[in-house]
């Protein structure tokens, strides 16, 4: 269907190891993806898995399809809809927990990033195209399209004080474009199940859906 958007689905699994021999070892489902996040972020997708946004970042898992050990209960989960899901893929806590959260996007972010004052004077990103009103008032932007795509309009790095807070036209980092707001309870699941598991034996599956 034209227009139709894109929606993440999935699981995190874990594997019990103690006391088992590793061709012993399985994965089982531990909790639904939908419990944890429920958003429909296209650079998050992009950043972790390659999918809708295919330029900004180098996916950190891109397309692997469903492990080849996958749990008994995230495949009867994925099979009947299977004709109609696509960007199988999954990702250790152990990759997420190395990954360079730092990392500069490739790309002019065409969303427009809105700043706080932080309490020892520095900004934080707050979000993008969070407050497009002040944005429009202080940018003169009056167009819808280029309201809503600043980056693709005024010169990387622009900016537009306004207090303590700032608007800026620039580059994402990989932790703003999969931002803790969002994915924070995800990665706590899974940082509290490593403990338990070790880092390798815990991981998120994902396909997508439109």
């Amino acid at each position: 269907m034209p227009g139709m958007g894109t929606d993440i689905h999935g699981h995190i699994e874990c594997r019990w190891d103690r006391w088992l021999d590793e061709d012993d070892r399985e994965w089982f489902q531990a909790v639904d993806l939908s419990h944890l996040y429920n958003g429909r972020d296209y650079v998050a997708f992009g950043s972790l898995f390659g999918v809708r946004d295919t330029t900004s970042f180098r996916p950190l898992a891109d397309h692997r399809g469903l492990p080849h050990d996958v749990s008994k209960e995230v495949l009867a989960d994925f099979e009947p809809w299977s004709d109609e899901l696509h960007g199988e893929s999954w990702i250790s806590w152990s990759e997420l927990a190395t990954a360079d959260w730092d990392e500069v996007s490739n790309e002019v972010d065409g969303c427009v990033h809105e700043f706080r004052r932080s309490p020892d004077g520095g900004w934080k990103m707050h979000g993008r195209n969070s407050d497009l009103t002040r944005f429009a008032e202080l940018s003169g932007l009056t167009n819808a399209p280029e309201l809503y795509s600043a980056g693709d309009v005024f010169p990387e790095d622009t900016e537009w004080p306004d207090g303590d807070r700032l608007f800026r036209v620039g580059r994402l980092r990989r932790k703003d474009a999969v931002p803790d707001s969002e994915w924070g309870a995800v990665w706590s699941v899974m940082r509290t199940l490593a403990s338990l598991h070790g880092n390798e034996g815990v991981r998120l599956v994902v396909w997508f859906d439109g």
